[in-house]
């Protein structure tokens, strides 16, 4: 075991610990079924990053196959902070381990954008977010859609609106929320960019994904096209 690992499990909290098991979901037949939490606030995991600075990458990925939530999320955090050193190694290290260890929302979320999308700014080739999104595992699919966030800051909008396309028939409620954030993300930068894909989709999009999407539009935009999708759908 790491000396940060021992350091982490004295300090965690048995009611923080009960809390986060709640509100991760990780119940019999829900989301993030069998997760363990140590109950660490994410500002109290960020403060263990300077004493991993002599971990090596093979030191990071044990820290990433622990059984506890945050460890995995200290591990993602450094693999995010290396990432730009050693950047393939790690994209691909990612990948490899998203269905088994980035297994609930704030870890695809922490990481995904960092890594895959960091990665894929400056590649041509971006098929892989296509075969993530098609993936029965639902962290493979919401880590597709939320590195798009790298794409988006640097005003790449096209894979993101192809995504929430191919994902509008999607059960998970988690990527119906991926997908309307990415979308209100796209709104802020271009907004011309999201009215044309809701007057195009509203009335095929899930509640929640389009609820997500509406919120920096006006309150007569979002009755507009909150009225317009059928109740049904």
């Amino acid at each position: 075991m790491l000396e940060v690992q021992v350091k982490m499990r004295a300090a965690g909290s048995p009611a923080r610990a009960q809390h986060s098991s709640r509100f991760f979901r990780t119940g019999p037949g829900q989301y993030g079924e069998g997760d363990r939490f140590l109950g660490l606030t994410v500002p109290e995991v960020r403060a263990f990053v300077p004493q991993c600075k002599d971990l090596s990458l093979e030191q990071v990925v044990e820290l990433l196959h622990s059984p506890w939530h945050e460890e995995r999320l200290l591990a993602l955090v450094l693999l995010a902070k290396r990432f730009p050193k050693d950047s393939r190694r790690i994209y691909d290290l990612y990948l490899e381990h998203i269905a088994d260890y980035v297994n609930n929302w704030d870890l695809v979320d922490t990481s995904a954008p960092a890594i895959v999308g960091a990665f894929l700014v400056k590649q041509p080739d971006r098929s892989i977010l296509r075969r993530l999104a098609c993936s029965s595992n639902l962290w493979e699919r919401r880590v597709a859609v939320v590195a798009t966030q790298g794409l988006i800051r640097q005003n790449q909008f096209q894979d993101t609106l192809d995504l929430c396309e191919l994902l509008l028939k999607d059960r998970e409620d988690l990527i119906h929320k991926a997908c309307g954030w990415m979308l209100r993300e796209i709104g802020k930068r271009a907004l011309s960019a999201l009215l044309e894909f809701l007057d195009k989709w509203a009335t095929q999009m899930p509640r929640t994904m389009l609820r997500y999407s509406l919120e920096k539009l006006d309150p007569d935009q979002r009755r507009t096209y909150m009225d317009a999708r059928p109740a049904n759908v």
